[in-house]
């Protein structure tokens, strides 16, 4: 059941083959949250990929904030049906690494600010 190809350049969706490009598919993605942390998994730092195929392909690579998370298959259905929403889209692979591993240090300034609002020391 691979249906990976070819990876499109990093960031590029072919023009008029309405593909999105990885800041369109990122965006998609800040609707999906841990269940336990009030951020968004991109501001959070959880994906750490995003490849495009000329099929409609979308293959994510993300982490979660810890090994065994509970909320892994929720996550992960989030993840996909937030993209299966972008138009040119035909599926997507989610795959969890561990490495590197995920530290506050890889969010975003504006997910630093969110946690911050909800008083973590960040």
């Amino acid at each position: 059941m691979d249906e990976r190809q070819e990876a499109l350049p990093q960031g590029e969706g072919p023009a008029g083959e309405g593909l999105p490009t990885k800041e369109q598919v990122l965006e998609a993605l800040k609707v999906v949250y841990d269940p336990e942390i009030p951020v968004n998994i991109v501001d959070l730092g959880l994906v750490y990929d995003v490849e495009i195929h000329e099929n409609g392909v979308v293959d994510l690579t993300m982490t979660l904030t810890a090994i065994g998370c509970p909320a892994q298959d929720m996550v992960k259905a989030d993840a996909e049906m937030a993209v299966m929403r972008l138009p040119g889209v035909q599926g997507v692979n989610v795959e969890f690494v561990w490495t590197p591993p995920w530290t506050p240090a890889r969010m975003t300034e504006e997910g630093k600010r969110m946690m911050r609002m909800f008083g973590f020391n960040v």
